[in-house]
């Protein structure tokens, strides 16, 4: 077996059917398996999924195992020669996995490697490449000094934005929503720490691999990733677990090398975490005020694709009183989609490609040649449910 895909789930049975769907068409002509571990979803996740994919193997918990723990679970079933672990709320395009792992198999000093992952309106998420959060690297981060100065190799380094990001790159820390890992390395390092409930799992795992004398790497490649739609990350419980495992990774790898740091240490991410919390609940309060302004301006949504979804969209837009345009199209009647020039796109919050008629990374491609102006939505016939980062309907 050369690939095996290990996917970790919770509560989001459609964003993994859509993900489950984009490895079918980039796992073509790869010996791979996937492996999905569901922790205890109530959302129905087995029941909906396992006719729709006979072909991947799901284990299903009776309780949240959390993500390290159940990513063990998956690989120790596991026979590929490379791991990766993936997130259910992402897109893969259709050449990424054949492309990583041309490069493991080119360079026998990677331990691992990681892509580039866009959000979902084709903007750059910079969590694809990160440095190893040392102190003083984490202090340039929560001090803003990495904000102020992201191109410097001395303040920015949490972020690596100095690197050309057209170009594959070493790095330190691959994130854990598309991390492809050698297994022998794997076997070196050990697996995750489960220690790690969710969060820091990834970079725990990257600078182990450092510290056996393996590179990690980043690949211009290109994904979607929702950026943690499985967490509710307005919710107290989110904070504490995320600044709690940074405080977890500190105790492991740095605390007796800094003694004297490990008090300030603790206090400054105490501090963070509590000024998240207070943002959060300005935003949230926020967001009640401006309700009433909001409500009568309902988003509008632009379809295209084949007759076919086209014709299942306008009744889902009408099932769920969305307003919505629509254009016949397909990759090769119109290469451009959204950015042909007889389209107008200021009046439109989300762009809707139909996933059977343009290729994933044609869609990825036209977001990233415009990022910040549209959010993307899909829609299939097959599945006859359109997803966006904040709902679904069906």
């Amino acid at each position: 077996m050369k690939l095996s895909v290990v996917i970790v789930s919770y509560n989001v049975k459609y964003y993994l059917e859509q993900c489950l769907h984009s490895l079918r068409k980039a796992a073509t002509d790869i010996k791979a398996e996937i492996w999905v571990v569901d922790n205890a979803s109530t959302d129905g996740t087995l029941t909906y999924l396992m006719p729709r994919f006979p072909e991947v193997h799901f284990i299903a918990n009776r309780e949240n195992a959390g993500f390290s723990r159940a990513n063990n679970q998956a690989i120790r079933e596991a026979s590929g020669e490379y791991v990766l672990l993936l997130n259910p709320d992402t897109l893969v395009g259709e050449n990424v996995l054949k492309e990583c792992i041309a490069f493991l198999d080119n360079h026998p000093e990677a331990g691992a490697t990681g892509v580039a992952m866009l959000k979902d309106n084709g903007e750059f998420a910079w969590e694809s490449r990160r440095g190893l959060p040392t102190p003083f690297t984490s202090f340039c981060k929560m001090s803003g000094l990495c904000s102020l100065f992201p191109h410097s190799r001395l303040f920015g380094r949490y972020y690596m934005r100095y690197l050309d990001r057209s170009r594959p790159n070493e790095i330190e820390v691959i994130s854990g929503a598309f991390n492809m890992i050698r297994r022998s390395a794997l076997q070196t390092t050990g697996l995750l720490d489960e220690d790690f409930f969710m969060y820091g799992e990834d970079i725990d795992l990257s600078y182990r691999l450092l510290q056996k004398g393996y590179k990690n790497y980043y690949l211009p490649s290109q994904i979607l990733h929702y950026k943690g739609e499985s967490t509710q990350k307005s919710s107290f419980r989110y904070v504490h677990v995320f600044y709690q495992a940074m405080l977890i990774f500190f105790n492991k790898h740095y605390k007796k090398r800094y003694r004297l740091l490990a008090v300030f240490i603790r206090f400054a991410v105490v501090c963070r975490a509590f000024i998240d919390i207070c943002r959060q609940q300005k935003d949230r309060l926020g967001n009640l005020w401006n309700t009433d302004e909001t409500e009568g301006h309902p988003e509008k949504y632009f379809f295209l694709g084949s007759s076919e979804a086209l014709h299942q969209a306008r009744e889902l837009c009408k099932r769920n009183g969305l307003s919505a345009d629509f254009m016949e199209a397909t990759e090769a009647e119109k290469p451009q989609g959204h950015l042909a020039p007889d389209l107008s796109l200021t009046s439109y919050d989300y762009v809707v490609y139909d996933t059977d008629a343009y290729r994933l990374s044609t869609v990825f491609r036209l977001l990233a040649e415009a990022p910040g102006k549209q959010a993307l939505g899909t829609f299939s016939a097959k599945t006859g449910v359109l997803i966006t980062f904040k709902d679904i309907f069906h």
